[in-house]
């Protein structure tokens, strides 16, 4: 399994991402543009001393990703998907796809994947979404849950 994290913005939630693919073993897309340099220092604290651990990889744009990973299946993750994560099936090489904090997947991400699911969380307009460190690490680990064995872990 793979994360991609599309256009992300804030330093901090990326670094807590690549510290949880390194954690996982789970390989971490980054795909640009992104909001902050890969030298910023609140990227690199949130990831602590789990970067040489780490297998990521840049993609200058949603393109780059997707000629990177092609043939792969893409599930995309969205507060206005409508099949809720635990009723997806995820399969070995999955790629798990996360949108900017700010503005999620662009159209041209969204149109192409594979499958677009959510995160249970209250639809009554009150609250938008979860933080995106967050979204994903519950994501990934249903994904582990249902893999079991499959990651090595």
């Amino acid at each position: 399994m793979e994360i991609a994290l599309v256009r992300p913005q804030i330093p901090p939630n990326t670094g807590n991402v690549a510290r949880l693919c390194a954690c996982t073993g789970a390989c971490l897309h980054l795909v640009g543009p992104l909001g902050f340099s890969l030298d910023d220092r609140h990227l690199r604290r949130a990831g602590l001393d789990y970067w040489a651990h780490l297998d990521v990889r840049v993609h200058a744009d949603w393109r780059a990703f997707k000629e990177a990973i092609a043939g792969r299946r893409l599930v995309g993750f969205s507060a206005h998907a409508n099949t809720i994560f635990w009723d997806f099936a995820f399969k070995k090489g999955d790629v798990l796809v996360f949108g900017s904090e700010t503005r999620g997947l662009h159209d041209e991400a969204r149109s192409s994947l594979d499958a677009l699911v959510r995160l249970p969380m209250r639809r009554d307009r009150k609250v938008r979404s979860l933080n995106l460190a967050s979204s994903v690490a519950a994501a990934a680990f249903e994904a582990l849950r249902q893999l079991r064995g499959v990651w090595g872990i």
